[in-house]
């Protein structure tokens, strides 16, 4: 089983994806995870990843892109949690085309849809207990507005799937990941 989690930043989709893992027993694609250990290595790329995510930008379709392809080709990974990714149309339909080859399909997606108080809150509580560099309240304010032009017109592109789901992510965690699992049955 293959799952799609998206929604705005700081909607949950990493809590909910590391979850499913569990329950599941498959494998996390987190674009955001995969992106800072790049950036660890301290390559070419990991800077200019560094650059875009300081100034609260998307990175390059063409760089995510590269690095998930490895990931889904890899045939031992068969149930994959796609948290985050994709982030745009362009990304989706170079996800299509990376599963068509890989004879993979998605089988559910989620969209977590959360308002920008809320995001903000949680953002602030996250920076406290993560320490991440990418979470301060004006590089999420630009990765919120980057969102609202980029992202969510995912909504169109996805909700005529048959599988997708629309949660309401501004619930406490543990009530979000009961609707997912009755969705899923698991």
């Amino acid at each position: 089983m293959n799952i799609i989690i998206f929604g705005p930043p700081g909607a949950g989709k990493g809590t909910q994806a590391k979850i499913l893992v569990e329950k599941l027993n498959s494998f996390q694609v987190s674009t955001g995870d995969m992106l800072r250990d790049e950036i660890k290595k301290d390559t070419e790329i990991g800077k200019k990843i560094l650059n875009n995510m300081d100034h609260g930008k998307f990175v390059d379709d063409q760089i995510v892109n590269k690095l998930l392809e490895k990931v889904i080709i890899d045939s031992k990974k068969n149930k994959l949690i796609f948290d985050g990714y994709p982030r745009t149309i362009s990304q989706a339909k170079n996800l299509d085309v990376l599963l068509s080859k890989s004879k993979k399909k998605i089988d559910f997606i989620f969209f977590l849809n959360v308002n920008k108080d809320s995001i903000l809150k949680r953002i602030e509580k996250r920076k406290i207990l993560e320490k991440r560099s990418d979470d301060d309240s004006n590089t999420i304010l630009k990765r919120y507005d980057i969102y609202m032009t980029e992202t969510k017109p995912l909504l169109n592109f996805y909700s005529s799937h048959k599988g997708f789901h629309e949660i309401d992510g501004s619930l406490g965690i543990d009530e979000i990941t009961s609707k997912i699992a009755t969705i899923i049955n698991v």
